[in-house]
Parts: C-alpha cells; sequence; structure tokens
C-alpha cells in the first residue's frame, strides 16, 4: 500500500505538475491582459488617437494591432470614413423671400490629424452639432443673401458650387475635409410658390401666342407670294397669248363636232374654218 502511495506521488509531482502550472499560468496571463490590454486594435476605416497619462500624443495609429504601455497609454478610436449629415437650415434671399434649404453633407475627417481633431473638438458626435451644423448655417444664410429667389431656382449650380467652396475653407480649419455638398431641396413661402406659378403660366401663354403670330405671319407672306406668283403668270401669259396660238389650242380641244346652235352670223367661235374644206379633203 505504501508503495502505491509513493508511485502515486512521484507520478504526480513529476509528470502532471509542470503542465498544470502552464495552465495556470496561461490563465493568470489572460486575465492581466484582458485586465491591462498591452495591446490596441484599430479597425478598417479608423485611426488611434494615442493618450499617455491622458495627454493626446504627435502619434496616429493605423488600422491592425499595435503594442503599447498598459495603464500608461490609452487609445481612442476615430472613425475617419466619409460620413452624410442632412441639414435644414432658414435664410432670406435678396429680395427678402424666406427659404427653407436642405442640404446634404459629405465630409470625413483628416486621417494624418485624428490626433488633432480629437484634442481640439472631440470624436464624431461632438463634431457635427459643434462645427459643421453652424458652419452650414452662416455659409447658407451668406449665399442665398446675394441671390433674388428666382435666381436661387435657376442659377442652382452657381449657388451649390459657392457653398461647397465656402464651407470647404471653414472646415479645413479644423482638419476636417469636406467631400461635396447636396441641395436637396428648396421650399419657399405659399405667396411666392403661387406667383412663381402664375408666372411660369403666363410665359407660357406668351410663348403660345408669338407662336400663333409668328404661323400666321408665315401663313400670309406665303399666300402674298402665291398670290404674286400667280400675278406673274397671268401676265407672262398675257404677253404670249396671241390669235394664231389661240386658234391652235381651240383646234386641239376641238373633238370634231360642231355646235347644233350658232350664233347670229352664223360663224364658229373661235375656229375660223370652213366645213367645205374639210369635205373636200375626206373626198380626195
Amino acid at each position: 500500500m505504501t508503495g502505491i502511495r509513493n508511485n502515486f506521488r512521484h507520478n504526480f509531482n513529476f509528470q502532471h505538475f509542470p503542465y498544470g502550472v502552464y495552465f495556470i499560468g496561461g490563465i493568470i496571463l489572460l486575465i492581466i491582459a484582458s485586465l491591462f490590454r498591452p495591446f490596441a486594435i484599430i479597425n478598417a476605416g479608423e485611426r488611434g488617437v494615442v493618450m499617455k497619462f491622458g495627454q493626446v500624443q504627435d502619434k496616429v495609429l493605423d488600422e491592425g494591432i499595435h503594442l503599447i504601455t498598459p495603464i500608461a497609454t490609452t487609445v481612442r478610436s476615430l472613425n475617419v470614413r466619409v460620413q452624410q449629415n442632412t441639414f435644414q437650415s432658414d435664410a432670406a434671399s435678396k429680395d427678402l423671400q424666406k427659404i427653407t434649404t436642405e442640404l446634404a453633407v459629405n465630409w470625413h475627417i483628416d486621417p494624418t490629424k485624428a490626433n488633432k481633431v480629437f484634442q481640439k473638438v472631440g470624436d464624431q458626435t461632438q463634431i457635427v452639432p459643434a462645427i459643421i451644423t453652424p458652419a452650414v448655417s452662416e455659409v447658407l444664410k451668406a449665399a442665398t443673401a446675394k441671390k433674388t429667389a428666382e435666381e436661387i431656382i435657376t442659377k442652382r449650380t452657381e449657388l451649390k458650387e459657392e457653398i461647397d467652396e465656402n464651407l470647404k475653407r471653414r472646415l479645413m480649419a479644423y482638419d476636417l475635409v469636406l467631400d461635396d455638398v447636396s441641395l436637396v431641396n428648396f421650399d419657399f413661402s405659399p405667396e411666392f410658390s403661387k406667383a412663381i406659378e402664375a408666372k411660369q403660366i403666363a410665359e407660357q401663354d406668351a410663348k403660345q401666342a408669338e407662336f400663333i403670330a409668328k404661323k400666321a405671319t408665315q401663313e400670309a407672306l406665303a399666300e402674298v407670294n402665291r398670290a404674286k406668283g400667280q400675278a406673274e403668270a397671268q401676265k407672262l401669259q398675257r404677253q404670249t397669248l396671241t390669235p394664231e396660238l389661240l386658234q391652235k389650242q381651240a383646234i386641239e380641244k376641238w373633238d370634231g363636232r360642231f355646235p347644233t346652235v350658232l350664233g347670229g352670223n352664223g360663224a364658229l367661235p373661235l375656229i375660223n374654218v370652213n366645213p367645205n374644206s374639210f369635205n373636200n379633203g375626206e373626198k380626195q
């Protein structure tokens, strides 16, 4: 019995004990790693802002896994993908018409300056209300004040370019990149909308009346040209018409029969022909 106990102790001490130490040590290391995190993982489309004891460092972490000093160093991830936000702002035109404009703004954080953005403004949830919203409102009011309500409609591309340029300059000061601005919609007051509709109807009626007038003028001109042509033809016909020609045309149209009723002098109209000459010609 004593031998069996000694054999069990010998096997446990030299065979199982080292594996148990490794297993327990691994668990302890995992617990330490989960608590102190000696590494940082930066996902795709993000950049890591490194802070040592709360102070933002100059280094910006790219995508991937990075070793850091636990406790002393923390990393904050910022989204640097293109983001879209829609804004609605009221403004007045040059002719004092109230205009409600809806804009879609595409923007992103400059990846190389993510640490500066976080230090000056914060993350993306703070950037929109603190920087982009007031910038859009101010730029939009300044741009629409230079144009009348009608010009805002007819010169939409020009207005968009002005807003795009000014807003890009405003956001650049905060290390934000403006990708694009889209003017989604314009809303005017009901009175102005009715005035625009009435003006469009009047313009369409004027164009229709102009078309009818041009058509009548062209038709009258064509009629005059036809009349001139007929007059010229009749004049030419009168100049070329001779008694011999009339006699020839009458003979060509004659069907060979004499009228049953003659005039008072017994002469055939237009045809001064002796019937006896035809009889003699037939006998010959």
